[in-house]
């Protein structure tokens, strides 16, 4: 169930971040969702475990998970807009 709750937040980030604040406008809005997305489960796989406790109950919703997988697919969202705007015509 994390799992897609980390999809569905990195997804709507990217997509928010896309329409919205018009960043990433030079990969589009699908790659910016997918990317967002992506990021958003390695975040919450990789990154969360490392910094937060273990969840009591495995498969259970843990907030600090989500938070981790907002964050990271935040962070990647803006490094890639920076270096797309930097290094791209």
């Amino acid at each position: 169930m994390n799992t897609f709750f980390w999809l569905l937040a990195g997804g709507l980030l990217g997509w928010i971040g896309y329409s919205a604040m018009k960043l990433n406008e030079m990969i589009g809005k699908m790659a910016a969702v997918i990317l967002g997305a992506m990021a958003g489960v390695f975040g919450g796989k990789v990154i969360a475990p490392l910094f937060a406790g273990a969840v009591l109950i495995p498969g259970a919703f843990s907030a600090s998970a989500l938070f981790f997988a907002v964050a990271t697919s935040a962070a990647i969202l803006v490094a890639i807009h920076f270096a797309m705007s930097r290094w791209w015509p």
